[in-house]
């Protein structure tokens, strides 16, 4: 009787000490800005769009060039950058946002992928979730902009694939990004 009760005891410590404490919903990463996408979306791009009368203000007409068909817009940037432990998309990137949504309205036969990567500094599981965030808010941007979700996939890469291994500032601000890729 003591052997069962004993092994019982013994089965639950194992199954309690392989149980993550890491809550992906609640990663703590700070909203800096106020957001109009909607409540708890924690994406801020009042800006990105249209202007009065529904018309695109600032954003430059996207071409395609048929070598680099497969590519997206041609001339305008596929990366998002992002601040230091942060999902909110920057000023300087909702006309690169913009662009891309104009592409992708114009080709609705093309998907686009969402890459989330962040620096290196942060856990594992961390660095992931803040992926995620950062992909899904470039994603939520581009479908206020009208493109429809069926064309696009965000997904997380976390600190998994740095474009920059040095551990200067500057080398830690090209990994935190969104790539945009066709």
């Amino acid at each position: 009787m003591n052997k069962q009760i004993l092994s019982v005891i013994l089965v639950g410590a194992v199954l309690s000490g392989c149980a993550s404490g890491v809550k992906l919903d609640d990663v703590p990463v700070e909203d800096k800005a106020a957001t109009s996408a909607g409540a708890g979306s924690g994406v801020a791009v009042q800006g990105i769009g249209a202007g009065q009368g529904g018309a695109q203000t600032g954003v430059p007409t996207v071409m395609v060039d048929a070598k680099t068909a497969g590519q997206g817009p041609v001339g305008v940037a596929h990366v998002v950058f992002f601040d230091y432990d942060s999902f909110v998309i920057r000023a300087e990137a909702r006309p690169v946002i913009a662009s891309h949504a104009q592409f992708l309205q114009a080709n609705k036969q093309r998907k686009a992928s969402l890459e989330g990567h962040t620096d290196e500094r942060g856990g594992r599981e961390y660095n992931l979730a803040l992926g995620q965030k950062r992909a899904d808010a470039v994603r939520q941007a581009l479908s206020l902009l009208g493109v429809p979700e069926s064309q696009l996939e965000a997904v997380s890469f976390g600190k998994e694939k740095l474009v920059a291994e040095g551990g200067t500032d500057a080398d830690q601000a090209r990994n935190r990004r969104v790539e945009i890729r066709y």
